[in-house]
């Protein structure tokens, strides 16, 4: 049976986030997961998440200057070191809250960069952010976006991921399988999620096109979730989507997967 994350980024938003942690428990959550917790001192956000009883399943690297455009460090030339200041503030954000797997943001190349350079320098990063998160017991995971949602992306496709994971070749760097993201650049999610299975170390799920709840859309949500299950996966699947008329009044399709719902 899967195992459910409240994305604490997109979902219940009609409460401030160190609020959700507690909104999530009562909603049957036995877990968040979220973008980035860098706003709030990490002892507070340990705090919250002790008090709602729910464990963090994965947050991200800092993305650089979100306002600007940016979307991650790794592939950027230049941003050495504020790369590698990333991996040890979410090292003690990951130490405060247990989580034990993080996120590293491949980011959008700059202009005059070619992709070869740029997909170099990223699996460089990655092999010293696994490095890092290996010293700490902690797991580090990529995750491919749609051009759609997230123009001019670098890593794009679960097949450009499963080559960089190969090329890293650190044993605690694995895929972050977005079913939403995959559907719009690749499709086949059966054949892929069975294929990839050995590398998959985090899963989130949607409604396509549109980002709804995850029963909105062309893809069966409990089709893809008895996949998991045939394949082992055994890990947390993340809910990032946005509610389309409020949180709970759209986990009507999770009730079966959820705690005391």
């Amino acid at each position: 049976m899967a195992r459910l994350a409240a994305n604490l980024t997109m979902l219940f938003n009609e409460v401030s986030f160190l609020d959700r942690f507690d909104a999530a428990a009562k909603a049957g959550f036995r877990a968040v997961e979220f973008l980035f917790p860098y706003a709030h001192d990490e002892a507070e956000v340990a705090r919250r998440k002790a008090e709602s009883g729910v464990s963090v399943a994965l947050f991200n690297l800092h993305p650089g200057d979100w306002d600007a455009g940016e979307r991650g460090l790794a592939c950027l030339p230049d941003r050495e070191v504020e790369f590698v200041e990333s991996i040890e503030r979410a090292l003690i954000y990951a130490a405060a809250l247990d989580c034990p797997t993080l996120h590293v943001m491949a980011g959008i190349p700059p202009q005059g960069m070619s992709r070869d350079d740029a997909m170099a320098l990223y699996v460089e990063r990655l092999r010293h952010a696994a490095h890092r998160a290996a010293d700490h017991d902690r797991s580090v995971v990529i995750e491919p976006l749609n051009d759609r949602d997230m123009p001019g992306y670098l890593l794009r496709t679960t097949t450009e991921a499963a080559r960089v994971i190969e090329a890293v070749g650190a044993p605690n760097l694995g895929l972050q399988f977005d079913l939403y993201h995959a559907q719009i650049m690749e499709g086949d999610l059966t054949t892929r999620l069975r294929r990839l299975a050995p590398m998959i170390r985090h899963v989130q799920i949607a409604g396509v096109p549109d980002r709804h709840e995850p029963d909105t859309g062309e893809c069966d949500p409990h089709y893809l979730l008895r996949v998991l299950d045939e394949i082992g996966y055994r890990g947390w699947v993340g809910c990032e989507y946005r509610p389309k008329a409020g949180t709970l009044a759209g986990l009507g399709w999770a009730k079966r997967y959820l705690e005391g719902a």
